[in-house]
């Protein structure tokens, strides 16, 4: 009988790329939010994991994507995920080449925006792919990996809601602090407008 499939902590890596954050549109890898993996058993993998912010409700989402994904590794066994706060998470743990591509860390963002008038306008298609993944595809056929929050968001951007709009809607939706929710909304804002998924 030839020996099972061993799974090593190289396929894990590479099955954790395609897993996206759903706050910043960067995987989990590039982001720093993999803290560790180990396989036992040539097949059992525990994985260390954060989260960019505490009481983010994607977590779940999160988790899930991390499983879906890594669960598509031959020969896998058990996929154990642990969250853990320490070290907290920083824009320093991201990869330096993803940080400068989405401008973190520079005082001006590339599109000014007016949140009290500019009211963005989705753009592009959104594509549903047979392993349920996600993705919005703009006018250069040009597609993101994206999950279901980031397709709700880009579904209500349909030109009569101002950014400020937005945010309240988001607020309510999620149940979470106006102030808190601001800071995302903007930045998803930002990042589809680079992706040429909105005009505003």
């Amino acid at each position: 009988m030839p020996a099972a499939q061993q799974v090593t902590e190289d396929q894990v890596y590479t099955a954790l790329r395609k897993c996206m954050d759903p706050e910043i549109p960067v995987n989990v890898v590039d982001l720093g939010l993999i803290y560790g993996v180990k396989v036992a058993q040539g097949k059992d993998v525990d994985i260390k994991m954060t989260m960019t912010t505490r009481g983010c409700p994607l977590h779940d989402t999160l988790v899930s994507d991390v499983k879906r994904y890594v669960g598509k590794v031959p020969g896998i066994g058990s996929i154990n995920v642990e969250i853990v706060w320490d070290p907290p998470w920083s824009l320093e743990k991201m990869n330096p080449a993803v940080r400068e591509q989405l401008g973190f860390g520079k005082p001006k963002l590339r599109f000014q925006i007016d949140y009290e008038k500019s009211m963005p306008l989705k753009q592009g298609r959104f594509i549903k792919q047979e392993d349920g993944s996600m993705i919005l595809a703009n006018e250069k056929e040009q597609g993101f990996m994206v999950n279901e929050a980031i397709v709700d968001f880009w579904k209500s951007c349909d030109g009569t809601k101002t950014i400020t709009q937005l945010t309240d809607q988001f607020s309510a939706k999620l149940g979470m602090p106006r102030q808190q929710v601001e800071q995302e909304v903007v930045q998803l804002v930002q990042q589809l407008l680079e992706s040429e998924l909105l005009k505003a």
